[in-house]
């Protein structure tokens, strides 16, 4: 197990980031908490030795930037600091080369099996090994040797100050898209270079700047396409080798391993999404594995403050909460039979959460005859296919469960609740997109819209009911929602063969995209496929022959279409919660001893909050 960067001195405080120091004693007894926990468990304990460079942030040590040449950071605000970074004179050299040595000393007398000294992401050392940022003419300018060298030096002190106490290691990111990493080529001479320095190689793709590289989004990005690389610098080096890549299916890990072009797989997104899976598959249990869907909710949701999962509920909870992802707190009172309305994400997961624990009986009923609610139609957007794998793992595992049962195509009405016989009742019924152009940036629907014209469509009339526009019209997709619908709607129609234009009133087309990586990819995608994006433009109205507007500074907007697709705000389907819950006497009567509104029913969010309340 690896901690997270871990910065060696004030010169590279990463804070508000979520990260960890080891400047000093006091720093090393937190580490040893941790290392001693991973040790309990028979781990190797890892480390990542970090120095940012022009991109540390610097908030509290307030010290100047260091960089190989002085250049200011690429990294716009608020993600990268303001101003021009110091450049690094050979005395500074030194000292941050021996910060990182006795940063290595810390780490080995506090427990740490492996030290790693990062040399990737576009940080400080990949910033030397680059022409993009090093203009240096002295010796550790210029040649490929040459920008190599504080790198070379920092893993040879590293080396002598801990000794064979500790392997060495160190990231190197291989490849990134953009001109301010380095070539495969270089990489694969830059293995020869460090090999005799290190005892196990740890590459990735990418960089601070082409994050999305390294945390693939399954929407545009497939899993394990780093192996080819990962080919390339094998040949550089008979050490072990980590190949840090989207690794979900254990099929995939085992043919990456066995074909001998890695022989660790790095994947930290499928540890969130399931804990467990190494002892899964070494007890054959390949069926219980909750595979990670690429969503990459996890770094969005980081950047808000909190880290979850989509897959799974007890992400970031383990403490908090005390929640475990494979155990369930037995019910107090077993003896309950709970009626579940609504097999979406919400449904599915407090049925099988309900059965865990031990519930005697618990029905999971669905208007339509399968399983996965909105999710369903969904994983047939273009590049979602991986979503998916939420709905066939709970597909699985209630299977499994004797006291749970689904029952499809099966429409409940209040007095059906009521005389169904269960003492318990749960209503997931999930949610609807408005078809008036109300948006959260007006509150107001949008004005000439008509609900349920033949030019106004939603997603769900194009998902679930497959109405479409007339062939070869002119489609406007207003995306005032922000999140993945919008764009892979505009996709799918653009594949269709209509002419699509996407309208939005955020900064960015798919804005949420950017949180989640895949902003850039997606973009690109609609442009190749010929959609054409407005940004900043919020709908004042629209009729069948097109749409009006204004854009960031009040300026008049107009698109000629034929359609209208409006992606601005769902609302929850909760008339049956309502009904059952206005009238507590029937409910008494019918033996209902608690209704609970739980997932979009009760507040329309994204899957893994919807999961969450589920859970």
């Amino acid at each position: 197990m690896s901690a997270e960067f871990s910065s060696v001195g004030p010169s590279s405080d990463e804070f508000p980031l979520h990260s960890s120091d080891i400047w000093d004693d006091e720093d090393g007894r937190r580490h040893k908490l941790m290392v001693d926990s991973v040790h309990r468990h028979g781990a190797l304990a890892g480390i990542e030795l970090h120095h940012g460079g022009a991109h540390a942030m610097r908030r509290v040590s307030r010290e100047p930037a260091f960089s190989a040449s002085g250049l200011a950071p690429e990294l716009p605000p608020p993600a990268g600091p303001l101003g021009t970074p110091k450049v690094m004179t050979v005395d500074d050299i030194e000292r941050i080369e021996q910060a990182f040595a006795d940063a290595a000393v810390r780490a080995r007398d506090v427990g740490y099996d492996i030290v790693e000294v990062l040399a990737g992401y576009g940080y400080l050392f990949a910033q030397f090994l680059s022409t993009f940022h090093n203009r240096r003419t002295d010796e550790y300018g210029g040649s490929l040797e040459n920008r190599a060298r504080f790198w070379l030096e920092t893993l040879g002190r590293v080396r002598d100050a801990v000794g064979d106490d500790c392997a060495i290691a160190t990231r190197l990111s291989i490849e990134t898209q953009g001109p301010w990493g380095h070539s495969i080529d270089d990489s694969v001479a830059l293995v020869r270079m460090a090999d005799p320095l290190v005892d196990l190689w740890d590459l990735n793709v990418g960089s601070v700047l082409d994050w999305g590289s390294d945390i693939s989004p399954s929407r545009v990005i497939p899993e394990g396409r780093n192996l080819e690389l990962f080919a390339r610098v094998r040949q550089a080096t008979k050490k072990p080798v980590v190949g840090v890549s989207r690794w979900t299916s254990p099929d995939l890990m085992a043919q990456a391993v066995r074909s001998g072009v890695i022989d660790i797989v790095g994947s930290a997104r499928q540890s969130i999404a399931d804990p467990f899976f190494p002892q899964k598959v070494r007890e054959g249990r390949i069926e219980d594995i909750r595979e990670c869907m690429g969503i990459n909710h996890c770094i969005s949701s980081l950047d808000r403050g909190n880290m979850t999962c989509a897959q799974n509920a007890t992400a970031g909870e383990e403490y908090r909460r005390g929640w475990h992802p494979e155990r369930f707190e037995p019910l107090s009172r077993p003896d309950v039979s709970v009626l579940v309305v609504g097999a979406g994400p919400a449904g599915m997961e407090a049925a099988i959460g309900l059965a865990k624990r031990g519930a005697d009986m618990v029905h999971l009923v669905d208007s339509v005859d399968q399983l996965g609610g909105h999710l369903g139609p969904v994983v047939r957007l273009p590049g979602l296919r991986e979503w998916g794998r939420f709905i066939d793992h709970r597909m699985i595992q209630i299977d499994k469960l004797p006291n749970l049962q689904f029952i499809p195509s099966t429409r409940l009405s209040a007095d059906d609740v009521r005389d169904y016989g269960a003492s318990h009742v749960v209503v997931a019924t999930g949610a609807r997109w408005l078809g008036t152009g109300l948006t959260p940036g007006t509150h107001e629907p949008l004005q000439g819209v008509v609900e349920g014209a033949s030019w106004v469509f939603t997603p769900d009339e194009l998902l679930v009911r497959g109405k479409r526009p007339a062939e070869k019209s002119h489609v406007t997709v207003y995306d005032a929602e922000g999140g993945y619908m919008g764009t892979s709607i505009a996709q799918l129609l653009a594949d269709e063969g209509y002419k699509v234009s996407v309208v939005t009133p955020h900064s960015q087309v798919a804005a949420e995209g950017d949180l989640t990586l895949e902003g850039p990819a997606v973009r690109a995608s609609l442009h190749s496929s010929g959609v054409a994006m407005y940004r900043e433009v919020s709908l004042t109205s629209a009729r069948p022959e097109g749409v009006i507007g204004v854009g960031e500074f009040d300026q008049p907007f107009s698109l000629k279409s034929d359609a209208l697709v409006l992606v601005t705000m769902r609302s929850p389907i909760d008339d049956l919660y309502q009904e059952l819950t206005i009238d507590r006497e029937a409910l008494h009567e019918a033996g209902i001893e608690a209704v609970y509104c739980i997932g979009d029913a009760l507040s329309p969010r994204p899957l893994a909050e919807a999961m969450f309340d589920g859970h």
